[in-house]
């Protein structure tokens, strides 16, 4: 039976032992489970402690209760029973496990042991006695120190898997690390300290972020022909990246060397035949231009350089990048225009769109934001998902499958935030603090999927466009800073999810619109506007009613005619007064000095005639 079948098979075959369970019986689980081989307990949220009595399942080979609220102190010693017991894992309860069996015990042997979050304090000292463990996980303890020397000989040729973050590690106690076989190695929160330390060839996934490495990535990294990502950010890293990260394109999807202190120019990254789908540079103090090889990864769905010292023009060029959801070159030092666009094929797929900070300059060009498709697109179903990928580790024995998210430090709603999984639903637009001038244009109207756009800073001018009213999702909208015009428009009272807004430092006139989310606003987000006026600013409108804003388009529109028909029914009237003034005054002398001629046309005197009265039809 293959792994992932086995696997199915487990939770198959625990259900179908278990229909009646409860989540706080503990009890009645472990009566299913007598005859069965196979556990997953993972889906029923147990509340209880772990039983004596659990130790009686001579014939369990799998035991997997991770991921529940079992609680309790709980004696290792317990397992240690089951003489069949192959994979254990406990990760993720609230548990205290004491890993101090008697000298006297035998012990299983383990293939797989994940014992994340289990309150330890110290490397267990019966894994000593295990030589066929494909993979540990330790992670989330208090374990001090550094790993003593005694583990490099634990299971040296069957390790696969090593999880060891979030813990007060501080290094190894033996390097290079030994273990021939070893796949996947996570490293991070820990406190390791001095030089990036050295994995085995065999490394696939190898991560050792947020901790307080020093020096230069070594050249050996590149000879991780198998690397699929490798992650040291958050750390103290410096020296100039290493040219011979681009031998790794073939097999390299995630490369994160963020917040370090690297410097120099960017290696050429990408070649002819590359894998690549992240790349994050950020936080560090990176010169030059951005690598034009990074044109070549065709797979790329995230490029983050912010934060650097990058000095070049706008890289239009990596509109061509058919997967690209995430482009971040804020804070460097870009100048120049982002210039029009001759293709309609453009950053198609971009989600995130950040040049914040920069030295960008001319006009908003209406091109760029008709070419963003996937900005135009409201898409429930995708609201859940996150920007990243899953891979699957596989070996002869077992299947392990892990995601691997973007992640990524953006400001949004007026603080830095952080996110450590970037959502499909977001959708930004950030273009704050550069020399961009003119209108913005009405087809940002557009983009209504937008979470997030920020204009302020720059010399915008002319009105706030009302088809902004149509990105029903955002949540932050920042125009200030700028030198806009006009009302503001009475439909934005319609966004009824904005959380962020600021329009102050402008040149705004006119009542503020109010109702909705407007009323949560308060001055700050109009002040610096001498002509706004009405709550929550002090000032008060001299004539409110005849300095409402318009509506909408439309209703513009109509405003415009029926002050064109009023002005002519006036015209008209005018018209008539004067012409029926005249005629009584000419009337007047006519009868006067013609009385005969008047009486005898008008029948003035004469005999009656029977008259009719022309109404037209009735219906």
């Amino acid at each position: 039976m293959k792994p992932e079948e086995a696997a199915i098979q487990i939770e198959r075959t625990v259900k179908a032992a278990t229909p009646k369970v409860k989540a706080d019986d503990m009890t009645s689980v472990l009566t299913a489970l007598y005859t069965i081989p196979l556990a997953a307990i993972t889906t029923f949220r147990l509340h209880s402690s772990i039983q004596q009595s659990i130790s009686r399942l001579v014939n369990l080979e799998s035991l997997f209760l991770n991921d529940n609220h079992l609680s309790g102190r709980v004696e290792f010693e317990l397992f240690l029973r089951l003489g069949k017991l192959a994979e254990l894992q406990l990760s993720r309860n609230d548990i205290s496990l004491l890993t101090n069996p008697s000298t006297n015990s035998s012990f299983p042997k383990f293939r797989k042991l994940l014992l994340a979050d289990c309150d330890l304090h110290e490397f267990p000292e019966f894994l000593r006695n295990l030589d066929q463990l494909e993979q540990l996980d330790l992670s989330g303890n208090k374990i001090h120190c550094q790993v003593p020397k005694w583990m490099g000989n634990v299971s040296i040729e069957t390790l696969r898997a090593l999880a060891l973050g979030h813990n007060f590690l501080t290094g190894f106690d033996q390097l290079p690390i030994p273990y021939v076989n070893l796949k996947a190695l996570l490293l991070d929160s820990n406190m390791f300290q001095g030089s990036v330390p050295i994995s085995p060839p065999s490394i696939d996934l190898y991560t050792v972020s947020n901790n307080r490495l020093t020096g230069e990535i070594p050249h050996l990294i590149c000879n991780l022909s198998l690397i699929t990502k490798l992650n040291f950010s958050s750390n103290n890293l410096g020296g100039n990246l290493p040219q011979c990260l681009g031998n790794l394109n073939a097999s390299l999807t995630k490369l994160d060397l963020h917040d370090n202190s690297f410097h120099g120019t960017i290696p050429r990254i990408c070649g002819e035949a590359n894998e690549l789908i992240m790349i994050d540079l950020s936080e560090n103090h990176l010169q030059g231009r951005v690598s034009r090889s990074l044109a070549n990864c065709t797979k790329l769905k995230a490029v983050n350089l912010g934060n650097n010292q990058i000095h070049d023009i706008f890289s239009s060029w990596l509109g061509i990048l058919p997967e690209l959801r995430i482009l971040i070159l804020q804070s460097n030092k870009l100048y120049g225009t982002i210039g029009s666009s001759d293709n309609n094929f453009d950053f198609l797929k971009l989600h995130i769109f950040d040049l914040s900070n920069n030295d960008l300059t001319d006009k908003l060009l209406f091109e760029h934001f008709k070419n963003w498709k996937a900005m135009q697109i409201v898409d429930i179903a995708e609201s859940l998902k996150y920007i990243g990928q899953n891979q699957i580790m596989m070996s002869a024995t077992y299947v392990v499958q892990t995601a691997s998210f973007y992640s990524m430090t953006m400001i949004n709603k007026g603080t830095e935030m952080e996110y450590e999984k970037v959502p499909d639903f977001l959708i930004v637009i950030d273009l704050s603090s550069n020399k961009f001038e003119g209108e913005i244009p009405d087809v940002v109207g557009n983009l209504k999927g937008l979470y997030s756009l920020n204009l302020s800073s720059n010399f915008l001018t002319g009105p706030i466009p009302f088809t902004l009213a149509n990105l029903t999702r955002l949540e932050t909208l920042d125009l200030s800073q700028n030198k806009l015009s006009g009302a503001i428009p009475l439909q934005l009272t319609e966004l009824t999810f904005l959380s962020q807004f600021n329009f102050s430092h402008n040149h705004l006139t006119g009542p503020i619109p109010h109702g909705k989310q407007f009323d949560t606003f308060d001055n700050s987000s109009f002040s610096e506007n001498p002509e706004l006026c009405e709550s929550p600013l002090s000032k008060k409108c001299g004539n409110p009613v005849d300095s409402l804003p318009p509506s909408s388009g439309h209703n513009s529109t109509n405003h415009n005619l029926e002050f064109s028909f009023e002005f002519g029914w006036k015209v008209l009237v005018m018209g008539y007064g004067c012409g029926f003034m005249f005629g009584v005054v000419s009337g007047q002398i006519v009868i006067t000095k013609k009385y005969d001629w008047f009486t005898k046309m008008f029948a003035i005197g004469q005999p009656n005639r029977r008259r009719v009265n022309w109404r037209g039809c009735r219906n």
